[in-house]
């Protein structure tokens, strides 16, 4: 898919997000409910994801 317009490309970065969002949230609610995992794992976990998110994006970003 080739997107030429700003706010094109805007719009597909702030889909992709939500929808990672709610993939990931999804993904440690289940966890949480079957295992039983303790609270500060579940925030170690979206803290190591969302570093290397901004890791990984923020150089594609600039």
């Amino acid at each position: 898919m080739v997107i030429n317009e700003t706010f094109g490309v805007t719009y597909v970065m702030i889909a992709v997000t939500c929808l990672g969002a709610v993939l990931v949230g999804g993904l440690l609610t289940a966890m949480h409910l079957r295992h039983q995992y303790h609270p500060n794992l579940i925030g170690a976990l979206i803290g190591a994801l969302l570093c290397f998110l901004v890791l990984e994006a923020l150089p594609a970003l600039t």
